[in-house]
């Protein structure tokens, strides 16, 4: 959901020195959970929360002691400063640079909360009315149950985003798989088809594309990205079909798992229906009512904060119109979404140093063809959120020459970028995010989810060894088949 990244200030480009509170952010997410003594301490949120304030704060003391290039995000930025009697010079368009001091530290923070408020508002609330919808019905846990669960999510996911499919299904599988001794590879290729390559077919499906509709890209233009969606999405189905019955097939030679096998779904009903408007209506917000754009069919200017608040009042009559007991059905708890905006508080504020160094270096990649820009995105998005990766390398793309005369698109702001450059950097970001657990914002949630179940989900390394071995292969032949 970032919106804006801001310039260089007058300190020059970071060290790569201090890009180290983000690796050990994430070197905590990775390691504590599995060392003895420090498992159980991490548990908690509040032990989340700390480490994830205590990484924000180095970076803040940096910025404080280095200057900043404060995005001024349409005046809202400039509003708060004023009040805080620390006015901003306005001269240089949509950004404010500022030298070492307190500017620096309130700007760079004012810039994170920014960026950081929309997108676990965002998150929380799709959680929070999808919560409400119960799916019903005797479901084995058979393969076939699963994969086609899977493949609703992978139609689903573009239509209402990646967050609103994965939590309105990924209670019904895990009740699937009540009967199941192993559960967390299915919880896996989940996250890999719902929660990441679904959403590629319309703007609101994955927050990177959504970015790119906020910088010009006609709404429809992703539809052209459904050969590639489509092999990836029937690969990555039978691929989860056939290991899943290898599975099933062991677990039931060691009289583990009794799972019947008739795989139809007996008496499915879906009950909270109310909230399927709800839903729909944080989808909305997000595509239409962006700060600072001009809502469609008015010349109103949508001023910030308004998505955030018209989102938080779609979530409180999704818990005035739903039946009581529902949410209790659904075993719904604010633990799994806690869980991700205590990390990403951090995330989200460290991120900010590789991201201004990729911004002022990303040029020199030398990065001329589309499998160049799909790389160098997806690599990065694995390991920072795709989001902003996204934005860095579409703004990459944008000045790259056309020597050879490839076919361009046209923005809304007039200008021009390769249509080819543009395929690589979306499918990067979009894929590629189902590397890690924090390269999208639903793939931690869901991972928190499964957790809350009772289902021992690979940790950081683990769930990336899952990735290696089984996207970067498709990711192999999707480049030699559309890319190269």
């Amino acid at each position: 959901m970032m919106e804006g990244l801001h310039t260089l200030s007058a300190g020059g480009v970071p060290s790569l020195i201090w890009t180290l509170p983000f690796v050990a952010l994430l070197l905590c997410v990775a390691i504590l959970p599995l060392v003895k003594a420090t498992s159980h301490w991490w548990h908690s949120n509040q032990s989340k929360l700390l480490v994830s304030v205590a990484v924000a704060g180095v970076v803040l003391v940096h910025y404080w002691t280095r200057g900043y290039g404060v995005h001024l995000h349409g005046g809202f930025v400039t509003s708060i400063m004023s009040a805080l009697g620390r006015p901003l010079d306005l001269s240089s368009g949509k950004y404010a640079a500022t030298g070492p001091g307190f500017d620096a530290l309130i700007g760079a923070a004012l810039n994170s909360a920014w960026e950081y408020l929309p997108f676990i508002v965002m998150l929380f609330s799709l959680y929070a009315v999808a919560g409400g919808i119960v799916v019903r019905g005797k479901m084995s846990g058979a393969p076939a149950i699963n994969t086609a669960i899977m493949a609703i999510g992978g139609v689903l996911a573009s239509l209402i985003g990646t967050t609103g499919a994965s939590v309105l299904l990924i209670r019904p599988l895990l009740r699937a798989l009540k009967q199941r001794e192993h559960k967390a590879h299915t919880v896996v290729f989940f996250i890999f088809i719902v929660s990441n390559i679904g959403g590629t077919l319309l703007p609101i499906g994955d927050p990177p594309l959504f970015v790119g509709f906020l910088r010009g890209v006609p709404f429809l233009w992703t539809l052209t990205l459904w050969k590639e969606w489509a092999f990836m999405l029937v690969a990555l189905l039978v691929i989860t079909f056939l290991f899943d019955t290898w599975m099933l097939k062991r677990e039931q030679r060691q009289h583990t798992t009794e799972v019947e096998s008739d795989d139809t779904p007996h008496h499915v009903a879906v009950l909270g229906l109310i909230n399927v408007p709800w839903l729909i209506g944080v989808v909305l917000s997000v595509a239409l009512l962006a700060p600072g754009s001009v809502f469609p069919g008015t010349s109103w200017t949508v001023p910030p904060l308004v998505r955030e608040g018209v989102m938080l009042g779609l979530v409180a009559l999704s818990f005035l119109t739903t039946k009581k007991g529902l949410r209790h059905e659904n075993r719904f708890d604010l633990f799994p979404i806690a869980e991700v905006a205590a990390l990403f508080l951090g995330i989200f504020v460290a991120l900010q140093i590789p991201l201004e160094i990729l911004s002022a270096r990303g040029g020199e990649l030398g990065l001329t063809s589309a499998w160049q820009f799909f790389w160098a995105t997806g690599t990065l998005s694995s390991l920072l959120d795709n989001a902003p990766t996204y934005a860095v390398f579409f703004q990459t793309a944008l000045s790259a020459p056309n020597p050879a005369g490839l076919h361009e698109i046209t923005l809304a702001s007039g200008d021009r970028i390769r249509d080819d450059l543009l395929t690589g950097v979306s499918l990067g970001a979009v894929f590629m995010g189902a590397c890690t657990y924090i390269g999208n914002g639903p793939n931690f949630m869901v991972k928190a989810i499964a957790e809350e179940a009772g289902v021992k989900m690979p940790g950081f390394f683990g769930y990336m060894g899952y990735a290696a071995a089984v996207l970067l292969p498709l990711f192999v032949a999707m480049t030699l088949l559309f890319l190269v």
